[in-house]
């Protein structure tokens, strides 16, 4: 498995709004975990309440002490379009200290096989992300911390704060 996982993450490129032109940009994940420390959460959805409320906002607010222990990048993931993930940085009042990459179209969570099927509830959000957080060095999965279902139990910054 974690070969499997740094090959995919090598090569897979994930998408966000650069916040000065509109313009969508793609990102390779090998760009960045190449030579760092990264942090790479994935939320369900953006603006759903817990990812809004807690989970997102817990590595904002802890993101310099995880810098303060190495970690270059921290960003999230979400089954969302780049425009609404920058729509949703904004709202939540986002500057640096967490990236926002949109996996549109699921392909990069399909390719993990962290799929969560919510096409049965009636809030109509489909096929999502399980709720994650990976630290990575240079491109190597150290840990790897995955929810059942929507549960947020293993997959918060203090988690991360642990595993360093």
């Amino acid at each position: 498995m974690e070969i499997f996982m740094v090959d995919f993450l090598a090569k897979y490129k994930k998408s966000s709004l650069d916040p000065t032109s509109n313009d969508v940009k793609t990102v390779t994940v090998s760009s960045l975990t190449a030579g760092k420390k990264t942090i790479l959460f994935a939320v369900p959805g953006a603006f759903t309440p817990t990812c809004s409320q807690k989970h997102v906002p817990g590595f904002v607010s802890k993101a310099a002490e995880l810098r303060s222990k190495g970690v270059d990048v921290i960003a999230c993931v979400s089954v969302n379009d780049a425009f609404v993930m920058e729509a949703w940085r904004k709202d939540l009042g986002i500057n640096d200290e967490v990236m926002l990459l949109s996996d549109g179209n699921g392909e990069f969570t399909g390719k993990l096989g962290v799929e969560l099927d919510l096409r049965d509830k009636p809030v109509g959000l489909g096929v999502r992300s399980r709720r994650y957080a990976i630290l990575a060095e240079d491109g190597v999965v150290k840990v790897l911390n995955l929810e059942e279902g929507g549960a947020f139990t293993n997959s918060s910054a203090e988690d991360m704060l642990k595993a360093l």
